[in-house]
Formats: structure tokens, sequence, C-alpha cells
């Protein structure tokens, strides 16, 4: 099984290299199976219906949430009832949807379970329950369940959070790759049979702060007076991926691919087994 992971799509410019990219990438290296981090898909906050109708449509099979996820509460509600669109797990209870599904991913002629199970760190971020605790519990679940392939997208602003998730869960999933920040770290690496990434980075806008139109950062950093950050509506955009090869359970391989949109070459990164 090969499954890609897309770090936080942010706006109009992340959907179009997706639409433009994505599915020649999927061909090119056989992904099975691609994941994706939404919640900044729609105007750089928040998932629409229409964002995920044509994100879908561009070769994505899950989307995933994070601190944004409701911020187009209405449309939300509806993707979580009936879309593959989860939002964190440990949201509170009472919140509607959920953060974990078992997918049926064909790999050749077989099918394959992969359990997605999408967490939101605590620093920084809205009220959630413990993620550690939580993916514990879940992870043993899915282990009863003879479900060994599990990939966790982490949200969240501290790196130190996303690093415990590694320690606390290396050999026991397949893969962790962290989202939030859109920053991409270098640290791509396979430790103890699991391949992980402290951030994928964004798929977006390359030019700016984030993602967005660089005036709002700069106006709050250098009087203290909030603004509403907008994403631009043409810039320099890049897709960045995470790619994961799981052979009889055990993680085998991975690399991060990196798009522009003015370049039809890709660049690839090849993890370190440490």
């Amino acid at each position: 099984m090969r499954i890609g992971f897309i770090g936080d799509i942010v706006g109009r410019p992340g959907r179009k290299i997706i639409k433009d990219s994505l599915k020649d990438i999927k061909k090119e290296f056989g992904i099975d199976f691609v994941i994706a981090n939404g919640e900044n898909a729609s105007h750089g906050f928040g998932l629409t219906l229409e964002s995920a109708k044509e994100l879908f449509s561009s070769g994505i099979d899950l989307i995933t949430g994070g601190n944004h996820s409701f911020d187009k509460k209405k449309d939300m509600n509806v993707l979580l009832e009936t879309g593959n669109v989860l939002r964190p797990h440990n949201y509170p209870i009472g919140v509607i949807g959920t953060g974990l599904k078992i997918c049926d991913v064909k790999v050749d002629e077989k099918i394959e379970k992969l359990a997605v199970l999408n967490l939101m760190g605590q620093y920084s971020m809205p009220i959630v329950d413990n993620p550690f605790n939580l993916a514990k519990k879940v992870v043993e679940e899915l282990k009863e369940q003879n479900i060994d392939n599990i990939f966790i997208d982490f949200h969240g602003e501290a790196t130190s959070e996303k690093r415990v998730m590694l320690m606390m869960f290396k050999n026991q999933v397949s893969g962790i790759c962290g989202t939030h920040t859109h920053v991409g770290t270098d640290d791509l690496q396979i430790l103890d049979n699991t391949a992980y990434l402290t951030d994928i980075g964004l798929t977006g806008c390359y030019d700016n702060v984030i993602g967005m139109d660089s005036y709002s950062p700069i106006q709050r950093a250098t009087t203290g007076l909030g603004a509403h950050f907008e994403v631009p509506n043409s810039c320099f955009s890049i897709l960045q991926m995470m790619v994961i090869d799981i052979e009889n359970s055990v993680t085998t391989n991975a690399f991060k691919i990196k798009k522009f949109c003015n370049k039809s070459e890709l660049i690839i990164t090849q993890a370190v087994k440490v």
C-alpha cells in the first residue's frame, strides 16, 4: 500500500495546484490513497461543500481538519455527516463528527484496511481532550481489530508535542505527520517502523506569510493591531506531500514530494532510517 499525505491546503492557490498536479503525481508514483488536511482550503479558513467537492474530484480520498475545521460551521456539519471528512478526534464529547475512519484501500486487486486518526495538540489550540491518552486508547482498539495500518495527522503548534506522539507510538503505527504551522520541517525519518515528519508544510502560496497575503501579518507584527488575513489571488505556489509505503503492515519506505507551480520537475526527499 502506498499512501500520500498533503499538508494544510490554503485557499484557491492550494486547491488549484492540487487540481493541476495531483492526478499526474498519483499516476506517476502509483499512490493508492491520498489524505489531505483541508481546514484552510476555503478562503484560508475552514472548508465549504464546494471546496470539498473540488478536492475530491482532484484526487483526494479523505480530508482531515484542525483548529479551523468549524470556521464554515454550516457546511462542515454537512460534510462530517455525509462526506469523507474528519475533524480532530479529541474535540470534546458532543461535537459533531469524528476524527477516526477505517478506510478500504484498493491495492492491485485486493482491499486493505487503513485507519486514519486526526488529532489536535493542546498548546495554543482550542479546548480539546488529551490527544496522547486518546490516541493510546484508539490504537489499542484498532490493534484488537487486527488493523495495523494506522496513519496519524497530528495538528499542532508545538514540535515537542508531535515528537512525543512519535516516541509513544513508534513501531505501533505506520506513519505520523504534523500539520498546522504551514512550515515544512527537515526531519523526515523512519523510526522503528514508523514514518515521521514534524510538519509537512502548506500547499498553497509559498511567497507570502503561511499562505496569506503579507500585509496583515506585517501590520500585526509592527503595530499590534489585528487585521483579517487574506489569501492572494495569484502567487508562487507549492504542493507538498509525504508518501509512505506499507508492506504486510511494515513501513518500508517514505519520501516527500515538492511540486512548484512553474516547474515540471519534482523535488524528492528520501526519509532517513533511524
